[in-house]
C-alpha cells in the first residue's frame, strides 16, 4: 500500500486530493506554458527569418538567440511571479501562528465556526476541530481557512528552473526541424513538426488536468498556425522588397 493511501483511508487510488493535485498543477502549468511558448515563439522567429532568406546562418542565430532569450525571460518571469505567491504564504502562515498564540480559544471557536458553515452540526464541528488542533493546531487552520499548508509552499526557484527547461526543450524542436532539411523542406517540415509537437502538449496537458483533450489540441494546434503563418508571410514580403 502506498503511503498516500494508508495517509487517507477510503481514498480512490487515482482521486488527487488538495496537496498532491496542488503541486502537480503548478508543476503542469509552468512546464506545459514553458514548452508551449519555446515551441511558438523560437518557430515563429526561425519561420519568419526563413522566409526573407535561405541562408542558414541568420536562421540559426536568430533560433538560438531566440532560445537563449526566450528561456531567461520564462524563467525570470516564473520566479519573480512564484516568489510574490511564496511570500503571500508565508506571511498568511506568520499571521495564523501569531493568532494562535494570541487567543487560542477564539481560534478554536473560529475553526469549529468553519466546519459547521460546511454542513457539520454545532456539536460535531466543535468536536471535529478540538480533535484537529490536538494533532497539528497550525495545519489544520491553515487547511480550513487557507486551503493550504507549510509544506505546500510554493518554491520559486523549481518553478522558474521548470519554465526554462520546458522551454529550451520546446525550443529546439523547431531550431532542429528547420536546420536539418534542405532549403526548399524546411518551413514545411518545420510547420508540421511545430503543429505535432502543440498538437502533443496540448494532448499532454488536457490529461493530466483530467479534461477532455479535444478542444485543447485544437485551440493550440489553430494558435500555432496562425503566428507561423503571419511570421513567414511578413518575412517573405520582407524578403521579396529586398529590405532585408
Amino acid at each position: 500500500m502506498s503511503e498516500s493511501s494508508a495517509a487517507t483511508p477510503g481514498a480512490h487510488p487515482a482521486e488527487p486530493h488538495a496537496a498532491s493535485i496542488s503541486g502537480r498543477l503548478n508543476w503542469l502549468r509552468a512546464g506545459v506554458l514553458g514548452a508551449n511558448d519555446g515551441i511558438v515563439s523560437t518557430a515563429a522567429l526561425v519561420v519568419g527569418v526563413a522566409g526573407a532568406t535561405t541562408q542558414a546562418a541568420p536562421i540559426l542565430a536568430a533560433g538560438v538567440a531566440g532560445l537563449v532569450g526566450g528561456a531567461i525571460s520564462m524563467a525570470l518571469g516564473e520566479y519573480v511571479s512564484v516568489s510574490s505567491q511564496r511570500d503571500s504564504q508565508r506571511a498568511l502562515i506568520s499571521k495564523e501562528r501569531r493568532e494562535l498564540a494570541d487567543d487560542p480559544d477564539a481560534e478554536l471557536a473560529e475553526l469549529a465556526g468553519l466546519y459547521e458553515q460546511r454542513g457539520l452540526t454545532a456539536e460535531t464541528a466543535r468536536r471535529v476541530a478540538e480533535e484537529l488542533t490536538e494533532h497539528d493546531v497550525l495545519a489544520a487552520h491553515l487547511d480550513a481557512e487557507l486551503g493550504f499548508g507549510e509544506d505546500t509552499v510554493v518554491s520559486p526557484w523549481a518553478a522558474a528552473g521548470a519554465s526554462a527547461l520546458a522551454f529550451t526543450i520546446g525550443a529546439l524542436l523547431p531550431l532542429i526541424a528547420i536546420l536539418l532539411p534542405p532549403a526548399g523542406l524546411r518551413v514545411p517540415v518545420t510547420f508540421a513538426v511545430v503543429l505535432a509537437a502543440l498538437a502533443l502538449t496540448g494532448f499532454a496537458s488536457a490529461r493530466l488536468g483530467g479534461s477532455p483533450a479535444l478542444r485543447p489540441v485544437v485551440r493550440i494546434v489553430l494558435g500555432g498556425a496562425l503566428a507561423l503563418a503571419a511570421t513567414f508571410g511578413i518575412g517573405s514580403l520582407l524578403g521579396a522588397s529586398g529590405i532585408v
